[in-house]
């Protein structure tokens, strides 16, 4: 990590990032940061987005403990399963199960956690999320409170949305503008 990066990141981002469970239980009983603040600086990762990407199974249960919501994502919609299925953490995976998180959730661009698993090899967390993921979607037609919502992401994913080029559009050709009667190019009128 870079240094002018770290310091633009909350305390508590800092103290999961670095993996300092004294100081991160320090903070959170202070009340002195709050564990679902999205740091723009890192793409909207909040400190249980750190924890998961460190496999810090201790910070996140702290985290947790403290009001840490699950399905808080980052700005293209990665929630920290998409994280621990990256860097192959499959007990933080079991647990964000064990909480009824969505860790079936897709991002921006249609990836679930497992397909990530899959992209980086992460075989053990591949299989895992097999079987999980359809248990996800039966817990959620069974009404639980599985899939909360990140009305911060809703209003990104829209503005992402809007910002790309529609499939009719063709972004390879200038739109042409009649500015009254065509004129014969220079080479045109040369030719018989």
């Amino acid at each position: 990590m870079e240094l002018a990066k770290i310091s633009d990141m909350t305390k508590l981002h800092q103290a999961v990032a670095a993996g300092d469970c004294n100081l991160v239980k320090k903070i959170l009983k202070k009340g002195l940061c709050d564990p679902n603040y999205k740091d723009v600086d890192w793409n909207d990762r909040t400190p249980l987005h750190w924890a998961a990407i460190k496999g810090q199974m201790e910070v996140m249960h702290l985290l947790i403990e403290y009001g840490a919501r699950p399905c808080l994502v980052t700005d293209v919609g990665w929630t920290p399963a998409h994280f621990a299925a990256e860097s192959g953490h499959l007990s933080i995976l079991k647990t964000l199960h064990a909480l009824h998180a969505a860790i079936d959730a897709a991002d921006f661009f249609g990836d679930t956690p497992k397909r990530i698993a899959q992209i980086y090899g992460q075989k053990a967390c591949v299989a895992f999320l097999k079987k999980a993921e359809p248990e996800c979607r039966d817990h959620r037609q069974k009404g639980l409170l599985l899939d909360e919502r990140d009305p911060d992401w809703d209003f990104k994913k829209r503005e992402l949305e809007l910002s790309l080029p529609t499939p009719n559009q063709n972004t390879n050709k200038k739109s042409k503008r009649s500015r009254g009667p065509t004129r014969l190019s220079h080479s045109k009128a040369w030719r018989v």
